[in-house]
């Protein structure tokens, strides 16, 4: 498991009241690598935040460890 699908799931878990159910998958391109978030329907709220500010420091974050990495990375919450 790369570093980047390693923090995005552990933050998530830390999020959610139901972690088991958090699953993170990695689609590595040439430049860009996606991460992609799932999560139970009733934790979605959690996880996007009010206008989407809690999406938007897992993406911050995100963005932060992938320049240390330096990779490009994406988050992706899908639904």
């Amino acid at each position: 498991m790369s570093e980047l699908k390693e923090l995005i799931t552990y933050v998530s878990k830390a999020l959610v009241d139901m972690p088991d159910k958090v699953e993170v998958g990695e689609i590595v391109g040439e430049q860009t690598t996606v991460i992609e978030l799932k999560v139970d329907k009733s934790d979605l709220g959690k996880v996007i935040g009010k206008q989407g500010k809690t999406a938007r420091a897992l993406r911050t974050i995100l963005n932060a460890a992938s320049t240390k990495l330096k990779k490009r990375s994406v988050l992706e919450i899908i639904e």
